[in-house]
């Protein structure tokens, strides 16, 4: 019989909540700020270790291994590029010579890239795909083995409603984000027989440092034309999702958006 990824631990004296990723090991890469930082939390919360990766780890990723620490929690941060194939490997065999084999991976690592085709240099467009997908190959063949080994693996996928419907003026980011929920269907089912599960997240406009830049006109008719919430929506959010995705192991294969409704309009 195979063993779940996430299996809950008895209930303390107390009476507390089981913890469903005791004695689990993740690794969330752009885990220093935002959806990343939220998500790597939310792990903590649930008993994960946790090791983040950031091409800068100042203030943010301090005060996320803090919080999660505070947790009773261990926090490795990296400091590397994963867009770089051999950082990318590198991140998995830090963390699992720190803190052990990677159980939970999370791809969160990514940013805006803005023009069309007519405007956007060849380096851009080939550094979009070197961090948001061709990164995951990378860690995936890096972390894949050991899951393989024990039976058990939670891959997470972070696209956006830009991989799911179109933006103008944004061709890099959107093929980037298009590719990954068809990547994940690939990995989830090439490895469903050794009870790794593969998923994907969609976010819509999500408060944070990515869209903070956006000019308040646009903000406004997002808020008032194209969210049918009407509202922005939290990397907790977000990240809360993630955790049922990790923490449910009866599902894979699947993108599911969290976007107040941004991207189920059709006018």
């Amino acid at each position: 019989m195979k063993t779940p990824i996430l299996r809950a631990t008895s209930t303390n004296r107390r009476g507390a909540k089981p913890k469903l990723l005791s004695a689990s090991v993740a690794l969330v890469t752009g885990g220093t700020k935002g959806i990343g930082a939220a998500t790597a939390i939310a792990l903590a919360e649930e008993g994960a270790d946790v090791a983040i990766v950031g091409r800068r780890l100042d203030g943010e990723a301090k005060e996320t291994r803090r919080r999660i620490e505070a947790l009773g929690r261990r926090c490795l941060l990296i400091l590397a590029d994963v867009g770089i194939g051999l950082e990318a490997a590198r991140c998995v065999q830090e963390t699992a010579r720190e803190l052990g084999p990677v159980d939970v991976l999370v791809h969160a690592a990514g940013g805006p890239v803005n023009g069309g085709l007519l405007d956007l240099a060849p380096e851009a467009w080939r550094s979009a795909f070197d961090v948001h997908v061709h990164a995951i190959f990378h860690l995936c063949r890096a972390a894949v083995p050991a899951m393989k080994q024990k039976k058990r693996g939670a891959i997470i996928l972070i696209s956006s409603a830009a991989g799911i419907r179109g933006i103008k003026t944004n061709v890099a980011y959107q093929a980037v984000k298009g590719a990954l929920p068809q990547l994940a269907r690939a990995l989830a089912y090439e490895f469903a027989d050794h009870n790794i599960r593969v998923n994907c997240v969609a976010p819509g406009v999500i408060r944070t440092a990515f869209h903070a830049a956006m000019p308040a006109q646009v903000k406004q008719n997002n808020l008032d034309n194209r969210i049918p919430l009407h509202r922005e929506g939290t990397a907790e959010q977000v990240a809360s999702l993630i955790r049922e995705l990790v923490t449910n192991d009866y599902i894979t294969g699947e993108t599911v958006s969290v976007d107040g409704g941004l991207t189920m309009r059709i006018c």
